[in-house]
C-alpha cells in the first residue's frame, strides 16, 4: 500500500478512485471502466507533476523522510557485490544504525559506510531510526583507518536525522566520537565520496560526509539542525518548522549554490520512493563519476583537495 504524504492527499484520492474502478472491473467481467480509470490516471499524473514542480523546503523534508524511500541496505544490495560487513568499535558495542564493511563497486574493492534507518517497525527500532551512537562513529573510524592502510576508496551513504542524543550516548563521548570521525575523514589519503540519500542531520551526517566529493539526491536535505529543532529554539514553537526549513537553506539546490555539495542527482517524478531502482541506478552512476574525478590523484593531493573544499565552503554563495 502506497504511503502518501500530507500534501499528496488529493493525489491519493484520485489514484484510489482509479484503483477502485479497476477492482470493480476485476470482480465483474461485464464492467468496462478502463476509459474512466485511464482519465483518472492522466489527472493524477498531471497533479503529481504540479505538486513536485516546485516543492517548498518543508515538503522536501517530508519527501526526504518518506518511509518507502530506498535506504542504505537497498543501495548495498543493488550496487555492491561481495559485501562483507564488519561490526563493533573494539571498545564498547556494535551499533546497527551504521552499516559498514568491505565490498566491490564496479568490481573495484572499496570500503563502504552508511546510515541505515530500517524499513519496518522492528528494523527501525533495531537500527535506532538511523541515529548512531558513539560506537557507530568509532566503528566508522576503524573502517576509515583500514581503508587508508590498504589504499581502498571510501564510499559513504548518509541518511540520518542526527546522532543519537540519549544519556548513554553522551556518557560514552558522543561529541568526541563525531569529531574523531570528521577528523579521520580529513586525514585519510584515499578517495572519499559521499551521497546524501535522505536526511543529512547535523554533525551526525558531517562525520560521514566530509568527503572529496559530496552529492545529494534532488529531494534530500542537509542541515545543521532539523526544522522542528530550529523552530523550537528560535521561536519556542516546533510548529514553525516551515519557516525554519526556509531559513536553513537545507535543500540540495541551495547547498549546490553555496558549494557545500558538488552534484545534485535528479529523482524520479514523485520522489525516490516511486522508482527505487531508477534512483539507485542514478546514485550508482554518480558514485562512478565522482570516483573517476579522483582517479590517479596522489595521497597528498587527495588530502589537500578535501581540506580545501571545506575551507572554501560558502564562498561561492557569498560572492553571488
Amino acid at each position: 500500500m502506497t504511503h502518501y504524504l500530507d500534501f499528496e492527499k488529493p493525489l491519493a484520492e484520485i489514484e484510489g478512485k482509479a484503483e477502485e474502478l479497476r477492482a470493480m472491473a476485476r470482480a465483474s467481467e461485464e464492467m468496462d471502466v478502463e476509459s474512466e480509470a485511464s482519465a483518472l490516471d492522466r489527472k493524477a499524473d498531471q497533479m503529481l507533476r504540479d505538486l513536485y514542480k516546485k516543492l517548498t523546503p518543508w515538503r522536501k523534508c517530508q519527501v526526504a523522510r518518506h518511509p518507502e524511500r530506498p535506504h542504505c541496505r537497498d543501495y548495498i544490495d543493488a550496487l555492491f557485490t561481495e559485501y562483507t560487513p564488519l561490526a563493533g568499535d573494539r571498545k564498547f558495542a556494535e551499533d546497527e544504525a551504521v552499516m559498514g564493511g568491505l565490498a566491490r563497486f564496479n568490481d573495484q574493492p572499496v570500503v563502504l559506510i552508511g546510515h541505515e534507518k530500517g524499513n519496518d517497525t522492528q528494523s527501525r527500532i533495531q537500527r535506532n531510526f538511523g541515529m548512531a551512537r558513539p560506537e557507530g562513529y568509532r566503528k566508522a573510524v576503524r573502517l576509515l583507518e583500514m581503508a587508508d592502510k590498504f589504499g581502498l576508496p571510501v564510499i559513504t551513504l548518509v541518511d540520518t536525522p542526527g546522532a543519537y542524543p540519549g544519556k548513554g550516548a553522551e556518557e560514552r563521548g558522543q561529541s568526541e566520537a563525531i569529531a574523531r570521525a570528521t577528523e579521520k575523514c580529513l586525514q585519510i589519503g584515499v578517495p572519499l565520496v559521499s551521497v546524501i540519500i535522505g536526511e543529512g542531520g547535523s554533525g551526525g551526517a558531517v562525520a560521514f560526509a566530509t568527503a572529496n566529493r559530496v552529492a545529494m539526491l534532488e529531494h534530500s536535505v542537509y542541515s545543521v539542525i532539523s526544522p522542528e529543532g530550529c523552530a523550537s529554539i528560535l521561536w519556542k514553537d516546533s510548529e514553525k518548522m516551515r519557516e525554519a526549513a526556509e531559513a536553513l537553506r537545507l535543500t540540495a539546490q541551495d547547498l549546490l549554490k553555496l558549494g557545500v555539495v558538488d552534484r545534485v542527482i535528479p529523482e524520479p517524478l514523485g520522489g525516490a520512493h516511486r522508482d527505487s531502482a531508477g534512483t539507485i541506478a542514478a546514485v550508482g552512476a554518480t558514485l562512478s563519476a565522482m570516483l573517476g574525478d579522483l582517479e590517479g590523484m596522489k595521497r597528498k593531493a587527495l588530502i589537500k583537495d578535501r581540506q580545501d573544499k571545506f575551507l572554501t565552503i560558502g564562498e561561492k554563495g557569498l560572492a553571488a
